[in-house]
């Protein structure tokens, strides 16, 4: 299995950990995000991700570069989904595996923190009273066009 990719499949979440499982491993962190119906006080209805695929499956790896700079012993997969996910419907799955728990907690956190960061995702909320395109995963920035204007499909 590829270790950091984009799907427009539904994530096997085994997949994922199978592919950090190895002798060495006391411990496997995994992290499932997951399409949730209230953001703040918006009912969602549905999420719509996009994705620079080529750029974003570059910058996962990019995340499971630093995760082994920071813990050596680290091994990380990261596969986030794209197009129309329902409520409950897994978004993103990073799983870690590390000699000892907390390298390996501490390492999801890194990455889910870095995606929010870096990858070139988009996500259109689809609300009960209407819908809005999230420019970033942090929420720092809208793009009422869809797409930030410096990148091209």
């Amino acid at each position: 299995m590829k270790k950091y990719k984009i799907t427009a499949e539904p994530i096997n979440n085994q997949d994922v950990i199978d592919s950090v499982v190895h002798h060495n491993a006391g411990a496997i962190s995994v992290f499932i995000g997951t399409v949730r119906e209230m953001t703040g006080q918006k009912q969602t209805k549905f999420l719509h991700y996009e994705a620079y695929v080529p750029m974003a499956e570059k910058q996962l790896e990019r995340i499971g570069l630093e995760i082994q700079e920071k813990w050596p012993s680290a091994i990380a997969a990261i596969t986030h989904r794209i197009g129309t996910l329902q409520i409950s419907d897994i978004a993103v799955t990073i799983a870690v595996s590390t000699p000892h728990r907390q390298d390996a907690f501490d390492a999801s956190r890194y990455a889910i923190e870095r995606i929010k960061e870096i990858v070139p995702i988009w996500k259109k909320e689809h609300y009960s009273d209407g819908e809005e395109w999230v420019g970033n995963q942090q929420g720092t920035k809208t793009y009422p066009a869809g797409h930030p204007e410096e990148v091209v499909k």
